[in-house]
């Protein structure tokens, strides 16, 4: 495979995509494979069925080697769920002022390094600023001139455990040298979180189906996140429990309610599975659908309080995933409980434009910057 082109592994909560992809003009991408696989998905920070996600990297890995020749590495998502955020801050001082080099960069990370935690991997790690002698802010210090420096980091550990079933995932295609871990939730505050934004701290809600993620995002880094096992798939089943319905019926009625339509009494949502008719009147749905988002409200709410970092009030909330575009409506309501402005963030990529590509889109982008610096 020409260095152009690289191959990503997205694992969200209930599917896997890999793709192969390089990089388009504007920066927008050009997709040389896509195959996606449904599995069981993750919970509470554990895989529901280690077996059942193996065979499901097996099916969308071979379908990728078969169709593209001579890859090599694979860059591979890690879910929130997997992952532990350490943030640090260190300085490092100079006899006197100096030109700051690339060295004083990776001396200073090193000086910040996270203890080694039995159990957990470091798998990436970032910058969020860095401070001169004279207190100015910068992304990139290089060529400055200053008689220390400061940086405020974040480090991302992921669970070996789950480390381990990835590699093992893996084993059986020989042709794969490297495997390369990406934090989902840092690809995705990189890309679809603009640097204007990014500077002044902006949070991130990724909206998932079994599992959803907040972060606090501020400049090159995390300062804050959050992950929690519930998603759109979670109000699916609080309508099959309450109603007493099939999952798939539920699924249906998310997919057609609208909360932001007028209540009209007698109105009703009918579904027709296997030769069974379910009819319910559209209020009650849309009562049981709201008091679900609800819980999730209450969990966001959780988080923001749980944050005791730098002011994010009156900073608008960015909703991804896949989960924010079932329920026409959803994003209104959740915005009226949260008392807060929610935006839709998306890929701006034709025809992949839509929240559910967030997270796949922002791996190949974090993917391609990686090959290009190496």
């Amino acid at each position: 495979m020409r260095n152009k082109y690289v191959a990503v592994l997205d694992i969200r909560s209930t599917e896997m995509t890999a793709v192969v992809g390089e990089r388009g003009v504007n920066k927008t991408f050009i997709i040389k494979s896509k195959y996606t696989c449904t599995y069981d998905g993750y919970a509470e920070g554990e895989l529901l069925d280690i077996p059942n996600f193996t065979a499901a990297v097996t099916d969308v890995v071979k379908s990728t080697l078969s169709a593209m020749n001579g890859i090599k590495t694979f860059y591979v998502g890690i879910p929130g769920e997997f992952l532990k955020l350490v943030n640090t801050d260190r300085v490092l001082s100079f006899p006197s002022a100096k030109k700051i080099t690339l060295a004083d960069c990776r001396n200073l990370v090193d000086a910040a390094k996270p203890p080694v935690e039995e159990n957990w991997m470091t798998i990436r790690n970032s910058c969020l600023y860095y401070v001169l002698s004279d207190k100015r802010k910068v992304i990139y210090p290089v060529g400055a001139i200053s008689d220390s420096i400061q940086g405020k980091f974040c480090f991302f550990k992921c669970r070996n455990s789950f480390v381990g079933c990835i590699m093992d995932a893996f084993k059986k295609f020989k042709d794969i040298q490297t495997i390369r871990l990406i934090p989902s939730n840092y690809a995705e505050a990189m890309y679809i979180v603009e640097p204007e934004r990014r500077d002044e701290c902006a949070v991130l809600f990724d909206f998932g189906f079994i599992s959803s993620t907040y972060s606090v995002i501020c400049g090159n880094g995390i300062l804050y996140s959050e992950s929690f096992s519930l998603g759109i798939g979670h109000i699916a089943v609080y309508l099959m429990e309450q109603l007493d319905i099939p999952y798939q019926v539920a699924m249906t009625f998310l997919s057609t309610v609208n909360l932001n339509a007028k209540e009209k009494l007698g109105d009703n949502a009918e579904c027709i599975f296997e030769g069974k008719t379910y009819t319910f009147p559209t209020v009650e749905l849309r009562d049981l659908i709201r008091e679900a988002l609800d819980g999730i409200c209450e969990t966001i709410e959780e988080c923001r309080q749980s944050y005791t970092g730098r002011n994010i009030e009156g900073k608008p909330i960015l909703v991804t995933g896949e989960g924010i575009k079932v329920v026409r409506g959803a994003i209104e309501h959740i915005a009226g409980r949260l008392v807060r402005t929610l935006e839709t963030v998306a890929p701006n990529v034709p025809y992949y434009d839509k929240p559910r590509f967030s997270s796949l889109f922002s791996l190949l982008d974090t993917a391609l910057n990686d090959a290009s610096a190496d």
